[in-house]
């Protein structure tokens, strides 16, 4: 993969998730990762520094996943911000409802490193990066 231009935006409320994924998405080569334990505290990193790439949690204590997916949908400017949804939950019903909250991938816990190399890189390739 190659290096990872700009931030990652890693939001989920466990810090032990949150720092193993850290550690995932640093050593794929992104040399910027952020972290945010809920929803609000995401929107709001993501309106002063629009990251690359979002890795979101669905289950989060104050906003869901998909709340705020599709609240980034709704912001001017960041309608095509890469989002990778990434849950413990299975069933199709919950990848739908990512789906139509906008997300740009759905990942399922436990993954592989390689497993999220795949969808990191699916993701970003769907969403070419506008040049400023």
């Amino acid at each position: 993969m190659e290096q990872l231009q700009g931030t990652v935006l890693v939001v989920d409320d466990s810090p032990m998730f949150r720092r193993m994924l850290s550690d995932m998405l640093e050593s794929l080569g992104c040399t910027r990762v952020k972290e945010a334990f809920g929803g609000r505290a995401a929107l709001e990193l993501i309106t002063q520094e629009r990251p690359a790439l979002v890795c979101l949690d669905l289950t989060l204590p104050d906003l869901s996943g998909y709340e705020v997916c599709e609240q980034i949908r709704a912001t001017p400017g960041l309608e095509d911000l890469p989002v990778l949804m990434i849950s413990a939950r299975t069933s199709a019903m919950d990848r739908a409802q990512a789906e139509e909250a906008g997300a740009s991938g759905y990942l399922i816990k436990p993954f592989t490193p390689d497993e999220l190399r795949q969808q990191v890189e699916r993701v970003l390739a769907a969403h070419p990066k506008k040049e400023a």
